[in-house]
């Protein structure tokens, strides 16, 4: 399979080193420094490309492989406000776009256990309340991860008690009062921590814990390369979440 790498940070350059290693070619690398390569003739060479950049350049990033019909693997976030236009211009073009928050298949366990314990969790509302802690590294831009706010969105649609998430800057000293509907995300930044997500349900009797640690950014590469196989020669618009589909 021919790769097209957008985007060649430390998330770049290990998907390139995992691809690689199962066979793939990497026909076309664009980073800020050649942005200007990214064209439609470009990209014809590839069979998927695989798009971790920044918020900056994603959107522009995604139209120009949407117009090239070439299938492409999101992994940045910050542009879901787009989501339904990105998703009626793909289907327009009969095009293939794969976006998801996390590709790693650990990290997709994790999704799919939360939603469940939610809605299990749901019945003994009274109870129990939940929040969200999410620890990344001190270079991570935005706040909360876009997986803490998969987690969250995956918890307001099945405990009814929160409707809607907010996000806590651990290292804010201003103490507010939150309201008892928002699902609050504490987020810190801290050293080199690739990642490390929980969900808490605490009560007066116990607290139950679900979490998720990354030891390194292997699995979200590999997720994303797996990605990129599952989708080469698709058309249409998919979450990760299609491509995983756990049967619990």
């Amino acid at each position: 399979m021919k790769i097209a790498l957008l985007g060649y940070g430390k998330m770049g350059k290990m998907i390139e080193s995992i691809a690689l290693d199962r066979g793939h070619e990497i026909v076309l690398v664009i980073d800020q420094d050649n942005s200007q390569e990214l064209t439609i003739e470009n990209l014809n060479k590839a069979d998927v490309a695989i798009e971790f950049s920044t918020p900056g350049s994603v959107m522009q990033n995604i139209q120009t492989c949407i117009q090239s019909q070439t299938p492409l693997v999101v992994g940045t976030t910050g542009w879901y406000g787009h989501l339904q236009d990105v998703k009626d211009a793909c289907l327009t073009a009969d095009a293939a776009v794969m976006y998801g928050s996390n590709f790693s298949v650990g990290v997709n366990i994790f999704f799919q256990i939360n939603q469940a314990l939610a809605k299990m969790m749901n019945q003994f509302s009274d109870q129990y309340d939940v929040g969200i802690e999410e620890i990344h590294h001190i270079h991570k831009l935005d706040s909360p991860s876009g997986t803490a706010i998969t987690i969250a969105e995956d918890i307001i649609q099945e405990f009814d008690k929160k409707t809607e998430w907010e996000d806590v800057k651990a290292d804010e000293e201003t103490v507010t009062v939150h309201q008892p509907e928002h699902l609050i995300i504490e987020s810190y930044r801290e050293g080199e921590v690739p990642g490390t997500h929980a969900v808490i349900y605490d009560s007066d009797v116990d607290r139950i814990e679900l979490k998720h640690i990354a030891h390194g950014r292997q699995g979200f590469a590999l997720g994303a390369v797996l990605a990129a196989e599952w989708l080469k020669d698709k058309k249409g618009f998919y979450s990760v979440k299609e491509m995983y589909n756990f049967k619990a």
